[in-house]
């Protein structure tokens, strides 16, 4: 090799220790994401006698305090079967916070695996929303059961409909996880900030109250309000399950659900996914120094 070869290689900026293709190769890498979901399952159960029981205690305790405390002592005359449409509400919430919340802490939570493991470092996010998902199917379960009770049969526009919801907090969590997964390995504020901020979800969508209620109290202003996704997700699995809980489900729909939901799910997933574009850009800039900023 001559100087001059020898110096252009000197010179050459090195290469970043574990190059990755982001999400890509997540899903490249099945196997390992599979490892993780199942590590961060039996991690969260361990020491538990009850086990895997707590993921059906936990949302059968909430579908009953909902139904005794508003459907008796309160009362809810305006909505009908008002648990199954608090219930349907939930499982949105929960599933959209706890990817959040466990997603921010993700990698700080797994820095030994991080500075020893050349793998990518967004499959810990995405780790935890897979772990959220599997989180849904215990209150999917009892969903699924107190809407036979009371009369449910599926029909293909409400099962479209929970699929798209589902999809949307999916890329939704994912997309913010990524981005403050990132920024809480440099400022741990972050995940107090994302807890503090999953508080207010429940209130921005149509779950203790109905979306009725936004249509009458703000009229064609009411358009706005659904450019929010998690409540037009949480619409979406109303619109799965409760509205074929009720009496007379044409009329629910006519009074209950807003016109165009399917388009609005279809809306708010496509702006999920750009965000989630935007979100590996910003991981992607900071990954190279996330190792030394735990160590």
């Amino acid at each position: 090799m001559t100087e001059a070869g020898r110096a252009r290689l000197v010179d050459a900026p090195l290469a970043p220790p574990a190059p990755t293709a982001g999400l890509i190769d997540v899903l490249g890498r099945r196997y390992l994401l599979k490892l993780l979901v199942r590590r961060e399952i039996s991690a969260r159960y361990q020491g538990s006698f009850l086990g895997l029981l707590w993921s059906y205690i936990n949302p059968l305790t909430q579908l009953f305090i909902f139904w005794f405390v508003f459907g008796y002592i309160i009362g809810r005359g305006t909505v009908e079967n008002y648990a199954v449409h608090v219930f349907c509400g939930l499982i949105v919430v929960h599933f959209f916070t706890e990817t959040f919340n466990a997603g921010t802490r993700s990698i700080v939570r797994n820095k030994a695996l991080v500075r020893k493991m050349a793998i990518p470092k967004e499959m810990f996010p995405v780790a935890s929303m897979l772990v959220s998902l599997y989180h849904v199917g215990p209150q999917l379960v009892i969903l699924l059961v107190v809407c036979l009770v009371t009369g449910w049969t599926p029909d293909p526009v409400g099962m479209l409909a929970f699929v798209l919801a589902l999809s949307v907090i999916a890329v939704l969590g994912t997309a913010l996880a990524l981005i403050f997964s990132a920024a809480n390995v440099f400022f741990r504020d972050f995940a107090s900030a994302v807890t503090i901020l999953t508080n207010f979800v429940r209130f921005g969508v149509p779950m203790i109250y109905p979306y009725s209620l936004v249509d009458d109290r703000f009229g064609r202003f009411a358009e706005f309000y659904l450019l929010n996704p998690i409540a037009d997700a949480v619409l979406l699995v109303q619109r799965a399950f409760w509205v074929g809980t009720t009496s007379d489900p044409d009329e629910t729909i006519a009074e209950q659900i807003p016109d165009g939901l399917l388009l609005y799910g279809v809306g708010a997933l496509l702006g999920s996914i750009l965000l989630l574009g935007v979100g590996q850009l910003i991981f992607s800039r900071l990954e190279n120094k996330i190792p030394e900023r735990l160590s």
